[in-house]
C-alpha cells in the first residue's frame, strides 16, 4: 500500500516513524505500521519490495525456504536479493541488492520468490568462509535430492569466481561421489589406510538379482562394504527400520559390512582406520561370496 497514493501527508508519514512513533521505517520509502521490531518475513518482504519487480531472494535464506537444514543461521540483517542488472537499485539497511545479468527464473516458496536451489546455495557459499559449513550445506542439497553436483558445478563456472574457491573444492567431492560431509571424510580415511581403491554407492545385488544396499564404499573383489550411518545423515523417521532390513541382506548374502559413526571420523581416525584394515583382512580370509555390482 502506497500511503501518499490514498492522501497520507508525507510529514504524518515523518512524524509516525520517529522514535516513540506508532510506525517503523525499515527501509527507504518501506513503512511498517507497527512500532514493534520486524519479523524475519516482514523483513524479506521489505526486501523485496525495496528490490522492485522481478526480485527474489537468494542466499542462506532461500535455502532455508527449501528446507534446508544443515546451513548457518540466516543473518537477519542481510536478505540478500537478486534483481534484474539494468535496475537502478542498490543495497540498504538490511537489503543486499545484487544485480545481475544471470537472473534466473524464481520458484515461489510461501508466496516468496527465491532463486531456484542450486543458485541459491552457491550464492551464499561465496561469501562464507568456513569450509566445513559449504560442504554440508551442498552436501545437504544432493542427498535430499534437491539438485544434482552437476548443476551445481554448471553454476559455479557460469556465476562469479569471486569467493569460488571452497565451493568448488566441496563440489569436487560431491562429483567424486561423497554424498555427504560423512562420506567425504570417510574416503578421506579410506586413502590412508592403503586400501584398494573402492567404489561409491553402488547398488549391490545377489546372486539371483535381488537388491541388496548402496553402500557408502565398496571393495568388490572382496565383497566388502562400509556404511557410514547415523540419523543426522541417512535417516528419517522410519530409517532405523530400513538399516535393519538392510543389514540383513548383507548378512544374508555373506557380505563383510562395517558400519561406522560420522563422529568417530574426526574424533577417532586411528580407530577407524584399524577397524577398516580388520574388516578387510577379515573379507579376504573368507571365499567371496555370489554378489555383484548393477
Amino acid at each position: 500500500m502506497a500511503l501518499e497514493d490514498i492522501g497520507v501527508p508525507r510529514k504524518t508519514i515523518y512524524r509516525r516513524c520517529l522514535p516513540g512513533g506508532p510506525w517503523r521505517r525499515l527501509l527507504p520509502g518501506i513503512i511498517l505500521l507497527a512500532p514493534s521490531e520486524p519479523t524475519d518475513e516482514q523483513r524479506i518482504r521489505a526486501a523485496l519490495l525495496r528490490g522492485g519487480e522481478g526480485a527474489m531472494v537468494t542466499g542462506l535464506w532461500a535455502a532455508r525456504r527449501f528446507g534446508l537444514k544443515r546451513i548457518p543461521p540466516p543473518d537477519p540483517d542481510e536478505i540478500h536479493l537478486l534483481v534484474p542488472g539494468k535496475r537502478e537499485i542498490t543495497s540498504a539497511g538490511f537489503a543486499l541488492v545484487e544485480r545481475t545479468t544471470r537472473l534466473p527464473s524464481p520458484v515461489v516458496r510461501d508466496e516468496v520468490p527465491v532463486a531456484p536451489l542450486h543458485r541459491a546455495v552457491l550464492d551464499a557459499a561465496r561469501r562464507m568462509r568456513d569450509f566445513d559449513a559449504i560442504r554440508a550445506m551442498l552436501a545437504e542439497a544432493v542427498q535430499r535430492r534437491r539438485c544434482k553436483p552437476e548443476a551445481l558445478a554448471g553454476e559455479l563456472e557460469r556465476g562469479s569466481q569471486r569467493g569460488s574457491a571452497l565451493p568448488r573444492r566441496a563440489i569436487a567431492e560431491l562429483l567424486d561421489g561423497a554424498e555427504s560431509v560423512a562420506e567425504a571424510d570417510a574416503l578421506w580415511l579410506w586413502k590412508r589406510a592403503g586400501l584398494p581403491e573402492c567404489e561409491r554407492n553402488v547398488p549391490v545385488y545377489d546372486h539371483s538379482g535381488g537388491y541388496i544396499g548402496k553402500p557408502d564404499a565398496w571393495l568388490d573383489a572382496v565383497a566388502f562394504a562400509w556404511e557410514i550411518d547415523s540419523r543426522e545423515f541417512h535417516f528419517e523417521v522410519e530409517g532405523y527400520a530400513d538399516t535393519l532390513a538392510r543389514n540383513a541382506r548383507y548378512a544374508a548374502a555373506g557380505i563383510v559390512v562395517l558400519q561406522t559413526l560420522p563422529s568417530r571420523l574426526r574424533t577417532e581416525p586411528a580407530a577407524v582406520i584399524e577397524e577398516l584394515m580388520a574388516a578387510y583382512q577379515a573379507a579376504r580370509n573368507r571365499p567371496r561370496p555370489a554378489v555383484r555390482t548393477g
